[in-house]
């Protein structure tokens, strides 16, 4: 039973409800009554109920202001105001209070009854979602784990944005705040022996699973002792991922090796398992860690000609530059969005951002070249998918690839990515803008044909334009500064004012005639839109 609260200060009408409403048959226990607003505010204080009826006339304190009283005091309590008619027009100041039902005087028991059942209704349906919501925060919690290695399996599958990072750091409760990054991939090492032994697969992969939880033990015992940083369990490996205080790329390399050496000799005491541990390299940006995964995993493709149970640092198999070159999806994702609906400032930007470090850094003629040929085919797969015509923006004669042999220094490759990034921009935005004159100009042409039909629609005319209404009704309004709805009214009062000035007919019939089925409200939208009656107008026309 949900608790209700009866405020009425006219008594006969107060005991009226109380006797001959089934209170209790509908879900609710009456806990006590009140005459005014100011004592039900003891009682509300007392009793804490679910919902108030309320008359909106009383002495004291009205139910307008009790309402105000409640929405501070008890937000989630339900009100439904009793009023008369000659009240309603000050009930509805109510609004902004979020009423929950109304119910208009002189009313009869059903009216009530049928209140408080969509009252009910609303109560069941808050109950239920709070039940949810803490199924949801109980099963949220115990798939926590699970989110963190999906989190983590992300992080250094592929470059996450940083404020995705952070966000979903706090929320799984991951200390990933460091100067300096490093993952470190542990792989089982197999021999033929072992395959052998295993004998059926699925026993293997049991065998195999055991094996790994047992290595995650004894690795997070080391890392989590040493304040390393975070392991977990990715593609059948372990993932070490380094969260160091310390800037210097050597202090850094120095303390995992420490504690990957750890690890490796432990694994092999206590599980009588060897292990080859690659390393990447070392990165001062969370969101590169991935770069530094697959460095990792090619670090263990050396076990081939280093042989397994050892710990393989990228660094010491392969000359590497300070800092590779990259283009990646969270760059590809940036160019391509603002190539299709950017502003030249934010191209201008982003070009920047592409070569931001490259003439610091130690970069090959090679690697620069390839990184600007990444970039030249996103920008032509970014005009392709929007389909302009490229003869007419660039050129027939345009041959992209070969210009790029041609520079000779960083500033001629921006400034002629920023001019090509530019014209296919202008040509997007008029075909995009022609595209959208078109499609405004046939709901136009639907409009003046239709506008008498009193059930035109926006959904109508995008149903006949193959098009959803969120996508028209914006491009209509940025093409004609005005809604589909006042473009509407616009066509059927100019009609209307046409057949005010030129014939006999009644504004009843007018009415019609422009699509208003009720004529009352052909009138007040006439009033509104022209500033006079459909009958002034007539008149004042004539005169002139």
């Amino acid at each position: 039973m949900y608790k209700l609260l009866l405020v009425e200060d006219e008594e006969d009408v107060r005991c009226s409800l109380f006797r001959e409403i089934d209170w209790e048959g509908y879900g609710f226990t009456v806990v006590d009554t009140a005459e005014n607003g100011k004592e039900a505010t003891d009682m509300i204080e007392r009793w804490k109920p679910d919902v108030v009826v309320t008359d909106i006339r009383m002495p004291f304190m009205d139910g307008i202001q009790l309402s105000e009283w409640m929405r501070v005091h008890y937000p989630t309590a339900k009100i439904i105001i009793l009023t008369g008619f000659d009240e309603f027009e000050y009930a509805q100041k109510a609004v902004k209070l979020h009423i929950d039902e109304y119910v208009l005087k002189p009313f009869s028991n059903d009216e009530l009854i049928a209140a408080l059942i969509k009252i009910k209704e609303l109560i069941d349906a808050d109950m239920k979602q709070k039940e949810n919501l803490t199924a949801l925060q109980e099963h949220y919690r115990e798939s926590l784990p699970v989110l963190r290695e999906v989190f983590l399996a992300a992080l250094i599958s592929r470059r996450l944005r940083r404020t995705e990072i952070e966000e979903k750091a706090r929320n799984y409760d991951l200390r990933l705040q460091g100067q300096s990054y490093v993952v470190s991939v542990i792989s089982m090492d197999h021999n033929t022996t072992d395959q052998a032994e295993a004998g059926h697969s699925l026993r293997y992969s049991k065998d195999n699973e055991l094996k790994l939880f047992a290595m995650l033990n004894i690795s997070e015992e080391i890392i989590n002792r040493l304040g390393l940083g975070i392991v977990f369990l990715h593609n059948n490996q372990l993932v070490a991922l380094t969260v160091a205080e310390e800037r210097e790329r050597g202090a850094v390399t120095k303390r995992t090796l420490i504690a990957l050496e750890e690890i490796r000799q432990n694994i092999e005491k206590y599980l009588r398992l060897t292990v080859t541990i690659g390393v990447g390299t070392v990165t001062s940006e969370l969101e590169q860690v991935s770069y530094s995964y697959k460095d990792a995993v090619h670090a263990l493709d050396y076990r081939l000609i280093l042989g397994n149970n050892r710990v393989i640092c990228i660094d010491d198999v392969e000359a590497r530059y300070v800092q590779k070159l990259r283009f990646d999806e969270l760059k590809e994702r940036a160019l391509m969005r603002c190539i299709k609906v950017g502003t030249f400032t934010e191209l201008q930007d982003i070009v920047e951002e592409l070569f931001l470090g490259i003439s610091d850094g130690h970069v090959s003629i090679k690697d620069c070249q390839i990184y600007l040929l990444e970039i030249l085919t996103t920008i032509l797969k970014a005009a392709q998918q929007a389909s302009p015509d490229l003869d007419v923006a660039l050129g027939a004669d345009f041959k992209p690839f070969a210009e790029i042999d041609r520079f000779t220094n960083l500033q001629e490759a921006k400034d002629w990515i920023i001019q090509l990034c530019s014209k296919i921009m202008s040509s997007i935005v008029h075909e995009r803008h022609s595209a959208y004159q078109s499609l405004v100009d046939q709901a136009k042409a639907y409009v003046h044909a239709h506008y008498h039909q009193s059930d035109i629609s926006i959904a109508k005319v995008c149903q006949h334009l193959h098009i959803s209404a969120g996508y028209f009704s914006g491009i209509f309004k940025r093409e004609t500064k005005m809604t589909f709805g006042g473009y509407l009214q616009h066509v059927r009062m100019e009609a209307a004012k046409q057949m005010l000035r030129t014939t006999d007919l009644r504004a009843l019939e007018i009415a019609g005639k422009v699509g208003y089925a009720e004529p009352n409200y052909f009138s007040f939208a006439f009033r509104k839109h022209v500033g006079v009656s459909p009958k002034e107008y007539r008149s004042s026309s004539r005169e002139g």
